[in-house]
């Protein structure tokens, strides 16, 4: 997804707490630069400052980079001689959502649920079950009048 020239991310939208894949196809790209950082924080005081090199592909410079809370990830690019692209002075900003707080769950509330490896055990065991119940009403009725035969392959057959 482009969000802004020369600037992509894989994923539509940009949550905080996540891991997001960014390309940067410009400046220093095309400029054939050799080494490309990206500086970057988060929220309008740019807490949690960091630096990381990108690696260099095909497909532009590219980085991953775990999103922190705040309400903006904002970032510029830093070339190997010391020069900025830093959007004309503006940075690069963009509005960061919060995770989807209904499919959270909390410690101290009670889950009536029970737990994931629990409902998931019961799920399976009820699949077998029917696989088995299924099995008994195709199958025992044909053993039983003797009109079960294993199909024959087409080897058999000529």
């Amino acid at each position: 997804m482009e969000l802004t020239k020369n600037i992509f991310f894989n994923t539509d939208k940009l949550v905080e707490n996540s891991k997001v894949k960014i390309s940067y196809t410009g400046k220093f790209f095309q400029d054939a630069s050799e080494e490309v950082s990206i500086h970057y924080g988060f929220g309008n005081n740019w807490d949690n400052i960091n630096d990381v090199k990108m690696e260099k592909t095909d497909l532009g410079f590219q980085a991953e980079i775990q999103l922190l809370e705040g309400d903006t990830f904002n970032f510029c690019f830093k070339n190997g001689n010391d020069e900025w692209d830093n959007n004309d002075g503006q940075n690069y900003v963009f509005n960061l959502e919060k995770l989807p707080t209904e499919l959270l769950v909390l410690e101290d509330e009670p889950v009536s649920l029970g737990s994931p490896r629990k409902l998931r055990k019961a799920y399976l065991w009820s699949k077998k079950i029917r696989l088995a119940v299924y099995k008994i009403i195709t199958y025992l009725p044909k053993i039983i009048s003797g009109n079960y035969r294993k199909k024959a392959t087409k080897n058999e057959e000529n």
